[in-house]
Formats: C-alpha cells, sequence, structure tokens
C-alpha cells in the first residue's frame, strides 16, 4: 500500500508492550531487508532499526509524536482532516507525490477517510521543526498509513464481538503526544519492576479514536498506543499497537472485563492442556 512498489519486512503486533513473540506479526509494507531502488532508507538488512528522522541532531527536542496535527486549527471543520499545504516548502531538495492514498476507514455511510501525501506529511515535518531527509518521507508514510490501518483492525474486533451485524465509522480523532493512559504508566512501571519481562520504553505515540455505532448512535472512544519493539535480527522493525476501549462508560468497562476474563481463561486452558501433555509423556 502506498507509493512503493516494494514490499516491506516490518512487522509489528497487536498485544500489549510485554515482550512476545512476534514472529507471527502482520507484515509492514516497507522494505526493510534489502537494498531496494524505491525505497532509499533501506541501507542493509544487518542494520538496527530506527526512525529515519535524525531527532538528535535537531536543537528542538519536542516530545514522539505522529507528524500530523489532528486536532486545534489544522483540522479543516468541513472533513476534519489537517489542512496541509501541497506546495514544496522552502530548501526542500526534490519533489515529492501529492497523491492521497483512500483509506479503509469509513467516515460516514459514503466515505472513507483520507491519507496525507507524503508532500503534506513532509510539510507537517518541516513546520514542527523535525529533521526532514525527503528521501525516507515515502516510507514514513506508508508506515503511518501501515499502522493506522492495523489499529482500525484491532478496533473492528472489539466492535463486532459487541455487534456482529453493525458497520462501525470513525466519526473524528485526536493525536496526543507526550501524553500517557494510565495503562501506558502501568506498563512503565511494571517495566521499572521487571525489565526483562516488560517494555522499559513509553509509547512513541497516543491516539483517541472516536467510533460511532451507527446502529444506536453510540460513539465509543478508543485509546490507541503506539510502541516500537525490539527490532527482528534482520533488522527488521517492530511495533506493538495496544487499541482498547478507554474506560469511560459503563459499556466500556464491561468490554474490559469481559476481554480480560477471556484471556485469562484461554491462557488457564492452555497451561492445562500443555501439562496434561506433558503428563502423559
Amino acid at each position: 500500500m502506498g507509493q512503493a512498489a516494494s514490499q516491506p519486512t516490518a512487522q509489528w503486533s497487536s498485544s500489549c508492550p510485554i515482550k512476545h513473540d512476534t514472529s507471527a506479526a502482520a507484515k509492514c509494507p516497507v522494505p526493510h531487508d534489502a537494498q531496494s531502488s524505491s525505497s532509499p532508507a533501506a541501507s542493509s538488512s544487518s542494520s538496527p532499526a530506527k526512525c529515519p528522522i535524525d531527532h538528535a541532531s535537531s536543537s528542538r527536542k519536542p516530545p514522539a509524536e505522529c507528524p500530523i496535527g489532528h486536532e486545534g486549527t489544522e483540522i479543516n471543520p468541513l472533513n476534519q482532516m489537517p489542512s496541509l499545504s501541497q506546495a514544496p516548502s522552502a530548501n526542500q531538495a526534490f519533489d515529492l507525490p501529492t497523491d492521497r492514498e483512500i483509506s479503509s476507514i469509513p467516515r460516514d455511510d459514503a466515505t472513507k477517510w483520507e491519507y496525507p501525501s507524503p508532500q503534506q506529511f513532509h510539510n507537517a515535518l518541516v513546520r514542527k521543526g523535525w529533521e526532514t531527509p525527503e528521501e525516507h518521507v515515502e516510507m514514513m508514510v506508508q508506515i503511518h498509513n501501515f499502522l493506522n490501518e492495523q489499529a482500525w483492525l484491532e478496533i473492528l474486533k472489539w466492535e463486532k464481538k459487541e455487534n456482529p451485524a453493525q458497520d462501525p465509522l470513525l466519526t473524528r480523532f485526536k493525536g496526543r503526544p507526550g501524553e500517557l493512559s494510565p495503562k501506558a504508566r502501568f506498563w512503565l512501571f511494571a517495566g521499572w519492576l521487571l525489565p526483562s519481562r516488560f517494555n522499559t520504553e513509553p509509547p512513541f505515540d497516543r491516539h483517541d479514536w472516536i467510533v460511532k455505532r451507527p446502529n444506536t448512535g453510540e460513539e465509543v472512544r478508543y485509546v490507541i498506543d503506539y510502541y516500537s519493539a525490539p527490532p527482528e535480527p534482520d533488522g527488521s522493525p517492530v511495533f506493538s499497537l495496544d487499541v482498547r476501549p478507554a474506560l469511560d462508560s459503563v459499556g466500556s468497562i464491561k468490554q474490559r472485563i469481559s476481554a480480560a476474563t477471556e484471556d485469562v481463561w484461554s491462557s488457564f486452558k492452555e497451561n492445562n492442556g500443555k501439562a496434561g501433555v506433558s503428563g502423559s509423556s
């Protein structure tokens, strides 16, 4: 998906930031395992995975976040999308594509959300004062779009449990970089206590997505924490998304309790099954 023609090998996990085996994780559409003429950022399969923006060399130290503003005056009130220019920025080395990819995420019954073009993404980076290597922007857009598609798939899993016949809509969303959710704070504390088992790094971004259930008109807020996990041996980056309904309504609390109960019960049955096999051998 996106501008590049080649397929990547970056991986992701939709689970909490516990250090799990990611061998079965979904594939990101960005090529990281070999050099490609369509992906200048993929320099070597043995290089460690990292963000192509050099944050250390910048005099400003902004919090880690999505570079696309999702709130305030940057939102077009007509379509609730960022109002980003398609014109090249000053001192830009070469032109970037201005095509915008349509997502799979429905905004209403007739339209779907559109992702920013590489040129708009670049302009957002420049406006925030980040180091902006043009040759990496198209890859960054692909990763941005991929993670949002995976976040929506996780939301659909929650929503289908609530009402399998319903097709939810994403009505609006907000980036909240630097704002740790209560659950993210808990995992950080767990990582401080048990660094060998839990992630010790905070999420690199947070979004709040407002999902509408058309059958009832109810709106449900989802919290999404985006984590970077340790890279694969070949250098492929791994991402972990923690997606769940916010604990701000009785219905969402019931959903979370039900999901937690299912997880505990599944783990209990799996452990008992392994113990039975071990005892009979």
